[in-house]
């Protein structure tokens, strides 16, 4: 007599070469059905509760005729109801599409069109802005997803190779039309193997729309552990939500560790049970990275990378408490290198472009050729590397300080010009809370720089003394043309300057 063996658990999953997130999370529906999964402000799913959901998303997708591989679009702030549909659609073998609610109307459209998706599930706001538009596919209201998920069978299995595409990301960074990029599952592996969020509470107050999010999110289902989500953040709130929950992970943005650390009474919640904060995306100032590891309990880590791959550096803030200017070391497996315009390496110490190769690396660019291989580099042995796009420098123990992107160099009168070289010098200013700097066209200089700034809530309105101190501190070709004041620097949802819509406002208004 023969006996069927045992389904593997979740750690015997992730101790395998491959295997797939709702693969895990059926593993976890099994062993430990009444632990948390998703805790949104909408409503909270056990593994027990949020695997059949999944089962019926993806069984009535195939019902309907998606095929393996199609892309799945869905646009919404945070919620329960948004990760369940992203999770299910997985499980169908689908291809998760989620767009900003922030893009207009007509760029979800184009997105839409461009992945290719036979439908896009919206929340009520997005309902909203979408009804009087054409759209290139069936819309459909996020709050009737229970209803819409009617089928009453199992999903038909679906044969996953990790080639096959896990989601796309629609990320322009900061200028220029969205590009699809498109993330394999071997990319997403790679995260999740070696992401050991055993029993993580995990604080999710960046969009799922966004890569930040997903390498925290993904991670923490697949190791058993449970997803605050937060619809939208608040720097308060989050950290009620923290004390509350007993969170013990959260991967949060620099602008949003500024906005929690300067909460006048930050010291009075219990944080004690946090193991692990991570940050990437944006710059991260290194007297901002020392306040978090002096106050808050737990290792502060800080990640640069690319939402397309290549390679990854690692920062453990609290080991190198010297090195807080750079963002580390190359991850185990990454390699990173520097390139000069003409795509040679440069020696060593010297500034170049960054290049990176590692298992976590896009496809490419969804039906974008030519935008595919702009972002590629090979060494001499045909090695297929990703443009980062940033400029930087590894220093004589092998950290690596970014300089700015590439695209956002100042060239003035000739001379190289790295605007988070001002924009460090111009934040030391005692009336400055919050600054930026951009390169403006200029007759003279062919480019001069340009500055904005966000004042403290108790300075002068004196523009123009703050601009004469930056310029006494500076080198001629570093001067600021002009310094104007702003409510607030225009961000993105995960806290990059849009420096281009700085451009575009002010274009004309240097001196």
């Amino acid at each position: 007599m023969t006996t069927d063996a045992l389904p593997l658990t979740a750690a015997e999953l992730l101790e395998g070469s491959f295997c797939t997130l709702p693969d895990l999370i059926a593993a976890h529906a099994r062993t430990q059905p009444d632990t948390p999964a998703l805790v949104g402000e909408d409503r909270t799913l056990d593994y027990a509760r949020l695997d059949k959901a999944m089962g019926r998303i993806a069984a009535t997708l195939q019902s309907q005729g998606v095929a393996k591989g199609t892309p799945v679009a869905m646009v919404g702030i945070n919620s329960a109801a948004l990760a369940t549909l992203f999770l299910g659609a997985l499980r169908a073998g689908c291809v998760p599409t989620p767009l900003a609610p922030s893009s207009t109307p007509d760029q979800i459209a184009a997105m839409v069109a461009d992945c290719g998706s036979p439908m896009l599930f919206a929340d009520e706001a997005s309902l909203e802005a979408l009804t009087n538009i054409e759209l290139p596919a069936p819309l459909l209201a996020l709050s009737d997803l229970d209803r819409w998920a009617s089928a009453t069978t199992p999903p038909a299995p679906v044969e996953i190779t990790p080639d096959d595409p896990f989601n796309i990301i629609y990320s322009s960074g900061t200028t220029g039309t969205p590009k699809g990029i498109v993330q394999p599952h071997a990319m997403r592996w790679a995260q999740l193997s070696r992401s050991k969020f055993t029993g993580a509470v995990t604080m999710i107050a960046t969009p799922l729309y966004s890569n930040t999010t997903l390498v925290s999110f993904l991670p923490t289902l697949a190791w058993g552990g449970t997803a605050v989500l937060m619809k939208k953040f608040d720097a308060r709130r989050f950290l009620e939500l923290a004390e509350a929950n007993r969170a013990t992970h959260a991967m949060l943005v620099p602008v949003q560790y500024a906005r929690i650390m300067a909460l006048p009474d930050f010291d009075d919640f219990d944080l004690s049970r946090f193991q692990l904060k991570t940050c990437t995306s944006a710059p991260f100032s290194a007297a901002l990275k020392a306040d978090v590891v002096a106050r808050w309990p737990g290792l502060l880590v800080e990640y640069y990378g690319m939402t397309e791959g290549g390679g990854t550096t690692l920062l453990v803030c609290n080991q190198f408490p010297d090195k807080l200017g750079t963002v580390g070391t190359p991850i185990e497996g990454h390699d990173i290198r520097l390139i000069d315009d003409d795509g040679r390496e440069v020696a060593a110490g010297e500034v170049g472009e960054v290049v990176g190769r590692s298992p976590a690396m896009m496809s490419g660019y969804h039906g974008r050729r030519e935008a595919s291989s702009a972002a590629e580099w090979f060494d001499a042995e045909g090695n297929r590397f990703i443009r980062h796009g940033d400029i930087g420098r590894f220093d004589a123990d092998g950290f690596l300080t970014l300089l700015d992107r590439k695209k956002d160099l100042i060239i003035s009168g000739g001379f190289n010009v790295y605007p988070s070289d001002l924009e460090a010098i111009l934040a030391t200013h005692p009336d400055v809370a919050d600054c930026t700097v951009v390169g403006m066209p200029s007759e003279a200089w062919g480019e001069t720089p340009m500055g904005f700034y966000v004042a403290r809530p108790d300075a002068e309105d004196d523009a123009a003394a703050i601009l004469g101190w930056f310029n006494d501190r500076v080198g001629k070709t570093q001067r600021l043309s002009d310094l104007k004041r702003l409510d607030e620097l225009p961000r993105s949802a995960i806290g990059k300057v849009l420096k281009r819509e700085l451009r575009d406002r002010f274009q004309g208004a240097t001196a």
